[in-house]
C-alpha cells in the first residue's frame, strides 16, 4: 500500500474545524465543578460555589411586610443617587420589589426589570397593569445575556441575586457592555463577614470576593457604603474613555 499525502488546504480545514468544536481553554478555566454542597450547584467561580436559585415560589418572601425594617430598603433606595432621566436595570428583579420603588425616581427615564423567570416577569406585568406604570420594561434574560443594547443604561442594580448567577463572568461582561461609560453597578449582598446575619452561607458574599469578581469584568470599585444592617452596598463604575 502507498501512503497517501493529504493536500495542505484539506489539513488546514480539518484542523480549523476541530478548533471550532473544542471549548476555549479560557472558558474551561473560568469554572470548576465539584460535588455540590447542600445549598450550592457544585460549580465554582474564583473559589466561590454558586448557590441554588430562588424560584418564583419565593416571591412572597421578597414582598414580606417586614422587609423594609429588617433590611432598611428605604435607605438602599435613598442612596442609589438616581437622576430623573436615568435608565436603570434591575437585574434579577424577581417580583419587582425594587423596580416599582425606583420607577417614580426616574419619571423621564426607564427601569428595565430583568429576570430569567417568566413567572416572575408575569408578576411584574400584573403589577404594572394595576399601578398603571408606564416607564417599566420587563425583559426576559438568559443566564449569559441581559438582552439590553450596548451603552444603554446609567445604572445596574443587583440585590441579593448575583451569588445565584450560574454564569457570573458572562453576565458580568453583559452588564459591562450595557452600562454607558461612567455608568455604575450597585451590588447588594448579605455580609459574609458577619456571622450574625441569619442567611445561608452561600447566599452571602464578602466584600473582598465581590471586588475580585467584579474587577475581573473591567469595572472599578468606587466605595462600599456600610449603611444597611445586613448587607454590603458596593458601588462599581465603568471607566469613561
Amino acid at each position: 500500500m502507498h501512503n497517501r499525502v493529504l493536500p495542505l488546504p484539506f489539513l488546514v480545514f480539518v484542523y480549523a474545524s476541530l478548533l471550532l468544536c473544542m471549548p476555549p481553554l479560557f472558558a474551561q478555566e473560568l469554572y470548576t465543578v465539584q460535588e455540590p454542597s447542600r445549598d450550592g450547584i457544585g460549580k465554582y467561580y474564583m473559589g466561590r460555589e454558586i448557590s441554588k436559585v430562588m424560584g418564583h415560589l419565593g416571591a412572597g418572601w421578597l414582598e414580606r411586610s417586614g422587609r423594609e425594617n429588617e433590611e432598611r430598603t428605604d435607605l438602599l433606595i435613598e442612596n442609589l443617587g438616581l437622576r430623573p432621566t436615568d435608565h436603570v436595570a434591575d437585574i434579577g428583579a424577581g417580583s419587582g420589589y425594587f423596580t416599582f420603588r425606583m420607577s417614580p425616581l426616574v419619571p423621564e427615564g426607564k427601569v428595565f426589570a430583568i429576570d430569567i423567570s417568566t413567572q416572575m416577569l408575569g408578576i411584574i406585568r400584573a403589577k404594572m397593569e394595576k399601578k398603571q406604570s408606564d416607564n417599566i420594561d420587563p425583559i426576559l434574560s438568559t443566564v449569559t445575556d441581559l438582552n439590553l443594547d450596548d451603552d444603554s443604561i446609567d445604572c445596574a442594580l443587583i440585590v441579593d441575586a448575583y451569588h445565584e448567577f450560574s454564569h457570573p463572568h458572562e453576565m458580568g461582561m453583559a452588564i459591562f457592555r450595557a452600562l454607558k461609560p461612567g455608568g455604575k453597578l450597585i451590588l447588594i449582598e448579605y455580609r459574609m463577614e458577619d456571622p450574625g446575619v441569619p442567611i445561608k452561607l452561600l447566599h452571602k458574599m464578602s466584600e473582598a470576593q465581590a471586588k475580585k469578581e467584579i474587577s475581573a469584568i473591567g469595572l472599578d470599585w468606587v466605595e462600599t457604603l456600610e449603611i444597611l444592617p445586613q448587607q454590603h452596598f458596593m458601588i462599581f463604575r465603568k471607566p469613561a474613555p
